[in-house]
């Protein structure tokens, strides 16, 4: 198990619980442009997309899809940030896996990501940051577990993925690396995590329970 030499992070639901924050900034859109707003299969959508997705699926169809997008690019997220709820021992894990590995950031997350981690306290925490922004195809693709892949000159079974959604199980797939399912038992995994101190006891060798591969 010591051979993970990188804990790549999915954000949104692994790091954070977001969907209150995601919940509020979506449905601030959706009102301005007169729209109801979202159900729980939108929700869920726009949880693992990045927010060029989420704007074009939320507007299918709509003759304002453009505008909703400028005015999406426009906003102040600031307001937004304190919806975002810390997952338990973040911090804590964070801090104990920097001298154990590397770890770094792999989300569909754009402009936000920085000021996510600025005002959650975690800047120095993570040794790379692979946004939306950062590449030509977002998740499901694999590019941005590639590019951190290659960052630390590392081979996929070197690196593990911690994933909350179909699409963190596919591109963690599709990039050749383990995968971590955090609370969600529903999704194949090598491990499935109910807390992120679990990541240490995978680190040291010990047993965590799994799903599948």
């Amino acid at each position: 198990m010591a051979r993970y030499k990188a804990i790549i992070y999915d954000c949104d639901g692994v790091l954070f619980d977001s969907r209150e924050s995601n919940r509020a900034f979506y449905n601030h859109i959706l009102e301005r442009f007169g729209l109801p707003p979202m159900g729980s299969e939108e929700l869920e959508f726009v949880h693992a997309s990045t927010a060029e997705q989420a704007i074009d699926f939320l507007f299918k169809d709509h003759p304002r899809k453009e505008e909703a997008q400028k005015y999406r690019l426009s906003m102040d997220y600031t307001p937004f940030v304190p919806l975002m709820k810390m997952e338990p021992h973040v911090r804590e894990v964070l801090q104990a896996l920097k001298s154990k590995c590397r770890t770094a950031v792999a989300t569909n997350r754009g402009i936000t990501m920085p000021l996510v981690i600025r005002e959650h306290g975690l800047e120095g925490l993570f040794d790379l940051v692979v946004t939306s922004l950062d590449v030509k195809h977002p998740k499901p693709d694999p590019e941005c577990i590639q590019r951190i892949l290659d960052h630390f000159a590392l081979c996929p079974p070197e690196a593990l993925y911690v994933g909350d959604s179909e699409v963190d199980r596919l591109v963690a797939q599709r990039a050749g690396v383990d995968f971590a399912s955090y609370r969600n038992p529903s999704l194949e995994a090598r491990y499935l995590l109910d807390d992120h101190l679990e990541i240490l006891e995978i680190l040291d060798g010990a047993q965590v329970k799994g799903k599948g591969r």
